[in-house]
């Protein structure tokens, strides 16, 4: 039997469920099926937990390796029967795995990414070949490990009429810059959802702003705004990229003890923050000339956002990966599917001026079904 079909698998710093497609490549790149597994309440704790330093860190992080090993092998399973696709149509699956944590190298200490998820458990019970492991050949060639998508993006949705930047705002925000010739470029511009589902968690116990309701309700402070966006991670230059072991509340708390503010003001300052340094991001890699910004992932859906990076970028087009024929939640599993697919071709997944890597490398470890 053809195997047409690749799985990719997805749970990114957000920490809030697995995001799971089904493509077949055979016909360009078709989502024949979609499934979203939300977390545990207690399993999205552990995993924002172990992001930062704390005790028993070997046993938790191993114990929560397997566990989330076979919650996502049962998500491919209720996939594939949602399809009605047997495991044996199945090439491979395509598994990003949960980060616990990603430090990239500085001058006086190696780099390094950790994502939990047993490809092991996951090829076991599915019976399919499964990759994973994507990050950490690109660090050993001297790489950030991330971001990782850019290289799909530009398979899918380069043009040779306009500029497109594809940004992704999930826990983190990254962009990749798709010149319409020249060399793509793309990073991690800085927080994303991270910092404002943190707050509105800390004040109110809700997961997310819903399309940014709170932050609208309170006002931007701008010497708070300034404060924040002087951190320097947003003046790096790039390959960069980050992640909540950074960006979190004791990252936000250290920064504002000396603000009296309402909880919804710091929630709209940190949308504020949010959109202010993609458009930053943007600004300094975008020339003069007809350029899109097609957004995907979770906050494509807040409102609030979509029209504050809209204002700051007033010469730019706004808008989701929708109006490239692809819903803006599932880009990043269908990312990971596209780089199952060049493993198991022998070709490579990342891009050199992306994460700075010394070379183009195949990425990923191949867990036999």
């Amino acid at each position: 039997m053809m195997k047409r079909y690749y799985v990719g698998l997805m749970s990114g710093t957000s920490a809030d469920a697995i995001d799971a497609v089904l493509v077949d490549f055979s016909t360009g790149t078709a989502i024949k099926q979609t499934l979203s597994h939300p977390y545990s309440q207690q399993i999205s704790r552990e995993i924002r937990a172990l992001a930062r330093p704390g005790t028993n860190e070997i046993e938790r992080a191993l114990s929560l390796d397997v566990l989330l090993g076979e919650l996502f092998a049962d998500t491919v399973q209720k996939l594939l029967h949602l399809a009605g696709v047997a495991a044996n149509e199945v090439a491979a699956i395509g598994s990003h795995g949960q980060t616990i944590r990603h430090r990239p190298a500085t001058i006086n200490t190696a780099g390094f990414s950790w994502q939990v998820a047993d490809p092991n458990i996951i090829a076991e019970r599915t019976g399919i070949t499964t990759i994973a492991d994507f990050r950490r050949r690109d660090i050993a060639a001297g790489g950030q490990g991330a971001p990782l998508v850019p290289a799909f993006h530009q398979s899918v949705f380069q043009s040779a009429e306009r500029h497109r930047v594809i940004v992704n705002i999930g826990g983190i925000a990254n962009l990749t810059w798709l010149p319409i010739e020249g060399t793509v470029v793309g990073f991690d511009t800085g927080p994303g959802n991270t910092l404002m589902d943190a707050w509105i968690q800390q004040h109110q116990q809700r997961a997310y702003d819903a399309e940014g309701a709170w932050a609208i309700s309170g006002k931007v402070n701008q010497p708070l705004l300034a404060e924040l966006l002087a951190d320097p991670f947003f003046m790096l230059p790039f390959p960069k990229s980050t992640g909540p072991e950074y960006f979190n509340l004791a990252w936000l708390e250290h920064k504002i003890h000396q603000h009296l503010l309402n909880p919804e003001d710091v929630q709209a300052t940190l949308l504020a923050l949010t959109s202010h340094s993609i458009a930053q991001a943007i600004t300094t890699l975008a020339p003069s000339g007809p350029t899109d910004v097609f957004v995907c992932g979770g906050g494509s859906k807040n409102h609030a956002l979509m029209k504050s990076l809209q204002r700051q970028l007033p010469d730019f087009s706004v808008s989701s990966t929708t109006m490239l024929g692809v819903d803006p939640m599932w880009v990043e599993a269908l990312a990971f599917a596209w780089l199952a697919k060049q493993t198991m071709e022998s070709k490579t997944g990342n891009l050199a001026a992306v994460t700075g890597a010394k070379g183009a490398r195949v990425l990923g470890g191949i867990y036999p079904g």
